[in-house]
């Protein structure tokens, strides 16, 4: 057994005022009550909230102060992800690795923004994975990323084992959410980490999936710490054995006989995708993709013996599609 403990804090989030102070103090009182905790996750935009306005130069004073705060617990400390303004001005939603020494050992940029929502956020381009010495391999993604399962894809095969995921989702999405971190958990065989935050910071929710996409714990809508221990053996055995001794999914991508030509943009394969028009918030009214035509006599069922189900020797004369 590689036993390693990781705690979530779900916590109430204030969109016009820094949380920096109520996070440091949740984690002295984390600690407190669970000094086991080896690892600690806060949610997305977590330190100021979801207001770009509010973006920090990469060296600032907040970053040193989770430094501060991690090398005083000595844990691993994850403070959520803050708005990054680089010196080029793209904004970029970056999250931040720091170590039991308060060493800064990876940083991470949000490679899907929750466009068109997050219009005006730049894209990150580079993976994210550390190992915790002795423990396991842990790779990053923030929120809307789970959704895009290539990403995960790129992390679990470079080895990655837990995957720790900060969202912040205040919306109907939740639930589906939550579906696809118990999906990528079984698909990947690694557990996920998924903490979100609670006001301007989310509804809740969070949950930690072991690899059987087992729910080892589901957060409610107040404030909530739950460290949980993992076990990093048990991913090693079913990658090598399979799902309770079945789906060996790792190895049967990796053995796989087919390459996907759809990433080759050039290939063609994803020209459907061209027609769906462009990527922006829908309007009041809108009717989008319904593609509805007026009715015409090209509508009329012919020989129509069911007039509510056009079956029954009937069928429609439409858009070039003869009854059969």
């Amino acid at each position: 057994m590689t036993p390693f403990a990781i705690a979530g804090v779900q916590m109430y989030v204030q969109a016009l005022q820094p949380n920096i102070e109520g996070m440091i103090q949740r984690l002295d009182v984390l600690m407190a009550r669970f000094p086991w905790t080896q690892m600690v996750l806060f949610s997305e935009l977590a330190p100021y909230g979801p207001l770009d306005k509010f973006a920090l130069p990469p060296q600032n004073d907040t970053l040193s102060r989770f430094c501060e705060a991690a090398r005083r617990h000595r844990v691993w400390l994850i403070p959520g992800s803050m708005f990054i303004r680089q010196e080029d001005g793209r904004i970029l939603n970056t999250s931040y690795v720091i170590d039991p020494d308060g060493n800064v050992i990876r940083q991470y940029a949000k490679m899907f923004p929750f466009r068109p929502y997050e219009a005006g956020i730049a894209a990150g381009t580079e993976f994210c994975v550390f190992d915790v010495p002795d423990v396991g391999r842990f790779g990053l993604s923030i929120c809307y990323d789970m959704w895009f399962p290539e990403t995960t894809r790129q992390l679990t095969s470079q080895g990655v084992e837990v995957l720790l995921h900060p969202v912040l989702t205040g919306t109907t999405d939740r639930d589906a959410e939550l579906a696809i971190a118990r999906a990528t958990a079984a698909q990947f065989q690694c557990y996920v980490i998924d903490v979100n935050g609670l006001g301007s910071g989310g509804i809740g929710k969070s949950c930690v999936v072991d690899p059987t996409s087992m729910v080892l714990h589901q957060s409610g809508g107040q404030e909530d710490m739950f460290p949980i221990e993992v076990d990093l053996d048990m991913v090693r055995r079913q990658r090598e054995t399979g799902m309770k001794g079945l789906g060996q999914v790792l190895k049967s991508f990796r053995d796989r006989d087919v390459d996907f030509d759809v990433y080759d943009r050039t290939s063609g394969r994803d020209d459907f995708l061209k027609t769906l028009g462009p990527l922006e918030i829908p309007h009041q009214g809108t009717r989008a993709g319904l593609h509805v035509d007026p009715v015409s006599e090209a509508d009329v069922p012919l020989e129509l013996d069911t007039p509510a189900l056009g079956v029954a020797g009937g069928g429609y004369l439409h858009q070039g599609i003869k009854n059969q």
